[in-house]
């Protein structure tokens, strides 16, 4: 309470008690409760168990016409998110000015490119190689995301992001591939990047919500005029039942559920840390080929899941608050 009282010249003032040494300073970061931690990472953990299991999912659409495949896999996926958006009561707003371009740039590489490099690459690949060089993207991410928000990169992710990639090396091996197959993975591994780091710009207006919709719609066109110049019209009839069950998985759980979990980790802990999280797609991968019948994992697979662990408990572990400004 504050206290009235006279001075020697007869005019008053006005004095307040002490501040209380127990008061934290609003410029000091409070500590990031254990729990909430886990529950801003939880998403991102499971949007990439998603991502790491369409690869094994995607071998199905080898031989489908990849652009009508994708484009209906897309638009369905874009429908469905503006339903559930609609159902969940969010508003979504429309991209103005270059934002239209960071989104174009999501949905050509993270989408359209993505996918065709891991199809063809299945072609000429293992599912591991392809699910290995989308593990790499965790040091891209610890070095260029950060940069991005404004940040230096996080020591600790620096140092755990090699750990992550070792151990999903481990996890899928070498595996068989030829140079055609390392190129699509190669490439894989940029779109892959290129799918998170492109949004970082667009998060803060748009959110989970808005850029997965944006993204998605913006990929089936792309898609779809793909299919429309390169293949033969009735291109959607050639798909089998096992492909449009394919179609249906990677457009529901790999688009639709995977982005928005994916985008609001990104979002709560930023892209460095998210980064870290690509780590779980090989384990992933390598859990849907065994359930396809590839059997259980050889002691090679439990050293690299160690490791990878080891990787995202050194990077994960704290208060996630950001680095300070470079």
């Amino acid at each position: 309470m504050n206290t009235r009282h006279s001075t020697p010249h007869g005019t008053s003032s006005t004095t307040s008690p002490p501040a209380s040494p127990a008061t934290p300073s609003p410029a000091a970061p409070l500590p990031v409760p254990a729990s909430g931690v886990l529950r801003e990472l939880a998403p991102g953990v499971v949007g990439m168990a998603l991502v790491g299991s369409s690869v094994t999912v995607s071998r199905a659409l080898v031989d489908a016409p990849l652009f009508a495949a994708q484009a209906v896999r897309y638009a369905a996926a874009a429908l469905l998110l503006v339903l559930l958006a609609r159902a969940a009561g969010v508003v979504l707003v429309r991209p103005r000015g270059r934002e239209w371009l960071w989104l174009a740039g999501i949905a050509a590489s993270g989408l359209v490119v993505f996918n065709v490099a891991v199809v063809r690459g299945v072609a000429h690949a293992e599912p591991a190689v392809i699910a290995v060089a989308v593990a790499c993207v965790p040091v891209l991410l610890g070095v260029v995301g950060p940069l991005l928000e404004g940040r230096r990169p996080s020591r600790r992710i620096l140092l755990a992001a090699p750990l992550v990639v070792a151990g999903a090396v481990l996890v899928e091996g070498s595996g068989r591939t030829d140079a055609a197959g390392v190129g699509w993975a190669a490439l894989a591994l940029a779109c892959e990047a290129g799918f998170t780091l492109l949004a970082v710009p667009v998060l803060g207006r748009h959110g989970a919500w808005g850029v997965s919709v944006h993204a998605v719609w913006l990929g089936a066109v792309m898609l779809a005029g793909l299919s429309l110049g390169t293949e033969p019209r009735d291109a959607l009839g050639t798909l089998t039942a096992g492909q449009w069950a394919a179609a249906g998985y990677l457009a529901v759980l790999v688009t639709a559920v995977a982005f928005l979990l994916w985008y609001r980790t990104v979002a709560a802990v930023g892209s460095g840390r998210a980064g870290l999280l690509t780590g779980v797609a090989p384990l992933a991968a390598a859990g849907a080929g065994a359930c396809a019948g590839g059997g259980l994992p050889g002691p090679a697979v439990w050293a690299g899941l160690a490791v990878v662990l080891a990787g995202l408990a050194l990077g994960l572990r704290g208060g996630g608050g950001p680095a300070p400004r470079g």
